[in-house]
């Protein structure tokens, strides 16, 4: 295998740069050449398949820095439709003229979706990358238990059956993806500052967090702590929450709630999606989990709980709801992201010049170990209708009664966060941030240097 290419698909992450680094880097110790494509799966589909060579002479580009948030290559929501005839043939002839061995596709579930009618072209592997942290199986053998949607119901309607009641660290695969480590660290931050407001004013924070279906992110943001957490996979009981609000406000008069946004109520109706409103990605674009949250709590609150505190104020002040939002996927990221981005970037390359087709690249933790990469079937991570399910927070990681961290749910966080902050990070912070040059100097935009190197068919 000489030549290969590699593109980002999806959502933006904050280590994308760093996967592409290590795929790029593991090239060249086997010296094969990297084309980078411009827009993902767009870029196949653009009769002039516009693309970077990104190790020439099998030395990494300038422009390629790990330590740079989002893509140098561009991403782009665009997937192959597999049924399409004229998509195939267009996507053919670019993979055709550019000569390529194997592709590289880094993303998550649309991602591998798409991949699948190219692995047919010409061997395909795929390097994970989601803040949300759902791409993975909290074991093997966990899509079967997915029974099907009903007729003309959404596919969302699938309903997860009871599995494992308890799992071992050891048996998740692909333990943490590359993109969350960091989306927790700028999740953990707000959280604290927002804290303050709280405390200073005597009031209830109800503060939103990006995951969709998948808790992991409002579950990483324990290291904050938040008094409570509501995650998607146990639905809010109003009654139960007004109780906690209630018990929590009475004893230190100010709470701070961490809500991830595809959180359900008691009958299953998420209450972040009141509209039927989607992203080009097809997926449900929410509306607004905190909010419907603290109208929930508005309703159900006693005005005398905020008697003594609130007095002479607004009777809407004592609660107010925050987005923390697309910071979480962008910026620079912290040093756990950076490695095992680099590493799945280089397991990637070796999956393809070792004959592997339709293959993931995983990271893999045991205590005895530590952190390792391997890879498992695509298919294996598909359930019995063939759909790439989000990975759940595993009901043993949560404690429903406490809405808050079990133990072992702070066992799964240590081995990622326990050293995911390097001294660069903090270097970066104190030389970078604040630096002179900033207020004389425009934004110099990693794509006005990458255009200069684009080529096309």
């Amino acid at each position: 295998m000489k030549r290969i290419g590699i593109l980002t698909a999806g959502g933006d992450t904050p280590a994308l740069n760093a996967t592409i680094y290590g795929a790029a880097q593991r090239a060249n110790a086997l010296k094969v050449e990297v084309v980078g494509l411009i827009r993902g799966y767009a870029a196949l589909l653009n009769p002039q398949t516009p693309h970077v060579l990104l190790n020439p002479l099998y030395s990494a580009i300038p422009e390629l820095d790990p330590c740079k948030g989002g893509t140098l290559l561009g991403s782009s929501r665009t997937y192959i439709e597999p049924e399409c005839a004229e998509s195939r043939d267009a996507v053919t002839r670019s993979l055709k003229g550019l000569q390529l061995d194997g592709l590289i596709c880094i993303g998550g579930d649309g991602t591998i979706n798409g991949m699948q009618p190219l692995t047919e072209i010409l061997p395909c592997v795929l390097a994970p990358k989601t803040i949300d942290n759902d791409l993975g199986l909290n074991y093997l053998g966990e899509p079967e238990e997915w029974s099907a949607a009903a007729p003309n119901a959404p596919d969302s309607a699938a309903v997860h059956r009871s599995g494992r009641q308890t799992i071992r660290l050891e048996d998740m695969v692909n333990y943490a993806t590359p993109g969350y480590a960091t989306a927790v660290f700028v999740v953990a931050q707000m959280v604290e500052r927002l804290r303050t407001t709280a405390e200073s004013h005597h009031r209830i924070a109800v503060v939103e967090v990006m995951g969709r279906q998948s808790g992991y992110i409002a579950l990483g943001a324990a290291y904050a702590q938040p008094d409570l957490i509501l995650i998607p996979e146990v639905p809010v009981n109003s009654e139960q929450l007004t109780q906690q609000v209630s018990r929590i406000y009475d004893r230190q008069q100010n709470v701070v709630i961490v809500v991830g946004e595809g959180v359900r109520d008691a009958q299953g109706n998420e209450l972040g999606a009141t509209s039927p409103s989607f992203d080009p990605a097809g997926n449900i674009r929410y509306s607004g989990a905190a909010d419907a949250v603290t109208q929930m709590l508005k309703q159900s609150l006693s005005p005398e709980l905020f008697a003594e505190t609130r007095r002479f104020e607004p009777d809407s002040s004592p609660l107010f709801s925050r987005k923390v939002g697309h910071t979480q996927r962008g910026g620079r990221p912290i040093l756990f992201d950076r490695y095992t981005a680099t590493q799945l970037g280089g397991k990637a390359v070796d999956l393809l010049t070792t004959g592997s087709n339709n293959e993931v690249a995983t990271l893999q933790y045991s205590e005895a170990t530590g952190f390792e990469v391997s890879s498992i079937a695509a298919n294996k991570l598909r359930d019995r209708n063939g759909e790439i399910r989000p990975r759940e927070v595993h009901p043993s990681f949560f404690d429903a009664d406490r809405l808050h961290l079990s133990q072992l749910g702070i066992q799964y966080l240590r081995p990622i966060f326990s050293r995911s902050v390097g001294a660069d990070d903090v270097e970066y912070i104190r030389r970078e941030v604040f630096d002179d040059g900033c207020l004389t100097s425009s934004y110099q935009s990693i794509t006005t240097d990458i255009r200069k190197r684009i080529r096309r068919l």
